[in-house]
């Protein structure tokens, strides 16, 4: 039987009492809060078109609204995009601001996210653009203008600590990749490498590069190599080339996606930061682990 699940961004929560009765009243079931204020299951509605009129009752209100089934809510893989998922900036971007060239950059850089853009392509223009940037000034970079997706820690040392294995797999670069897996407490991480003459970006990257295909084969093996079934899999990320993953993935979440991979995907969150994907799952914040 399914679940219908509230959720809100914990920062602003918009999930109080009487919106949870009012979905109940319209849907049936029996009502389960994880989080007070934040994050509720509706345990097995029984009308029809459960998430409709969920999704109808919550209009505006910065809540998500998802159905998911009960049986193995509770994953034991995990693989995320990194860029504007697991981290709020896209780091290509930030490189460019350094070079006086974010407008430019952003643009492909969103073009390629919906989706309209040739992936390798469109990667292989902007770091083009790069060359001759210093490492320094990447280090920079990485320790003053990028930031941690809000929850992200509590959902991956929660899942580790349940028995998930754990893995980031980025179309961006392991310059960066590596340093926030290490972080947040990734098991693995995997991303595009630039190359370096000298102390300065070549304006290249070596191939074959990381792509949607790399991303749905990583989840793929990974699930064949830990025996698991692929209905207990999760795969998270916003653009265009995670759309194979979320795809595969037995929950495939987008989350602040594009429109295209919102669309898409079997579940969408718009609102709530990363802890929405343990709600998902069925823990309550008491299981958290921060």
């Amino acid at each position: 039987m399914p679940v219908l699940s509230l959720i809100a961004n914990p920062a602003d929560p918009e999930l109080d009492a009487a919106l949870a009765q009012a979905v109940l009243a319209e849907t049936g079931g029996e009502l389960n809060w994880l989080n007070h204020g934040v994050a509720c299951d509706i345990l097995e509605p029984t009308a029809p078109q459960a998430l409709e009129r969920a999704r109808d009752i919550v209009g505006n209100k910065a809540v998500d609204a998802n159905l998911v089934p009960t049986e193995g809510r509770r994953k034991q893989l995990l693989v995320a995009d990194m860029d504007s998922t697991m981290i709020e900036q896209e780091c290509i971007d930030e490189l460019a601001a350094a070079l006086g060239l974010k407008p430019q950059v952003a643009e492909i850089t969103e073009r390629a996210m919906r989706g309209e853009l040739d992936f390798e392509q469109a990667l292989d223009t902007r770091v083009a653009l790069l060359k001759g940037l210093e490492r320094a000034k990447i280090e920079e970079i990485r320790r003053e203008a990028i930031t941690l997706m809000p929850g992200g820690r509590a959902l991956v040392q929660t899942m580790k600590a349940y028995g998930a294995y754990t893995s980031l797999v980025s179309g961006g670069f392991t310059f960066f990749a590596d340093y926030f897996a290490r972080r947040i407490g990734f098991d693995e991480a995997i991303a595009n490498v630039l190359e370096f003459d000298g102390d300065r970006l070549t304006g290249t990257v070596t191939k074959p590069i990381v792509d949607k295909h790399t991303k749905r084969n990583r989840l793929l093996a990974l699930a064949d190599e830990r025996g698991l079934n692929i209905a207990q899999t999760m795969a998270v990320g916003d653009g265009a080339n995670d759309l194979d993953m979320i795809g595969a993935a037995g929950f495939g979440v987008a989350i602040h996606a594009k429109p295209v991979v919102a669309a898409a995907a079997g579940i969408r969150i718009d609102h709530g930061d990363l802890t929405a994907l343990l709600y998902l799952q069925g823990y309550a914040e008491d299981d958290f682990v921060r």
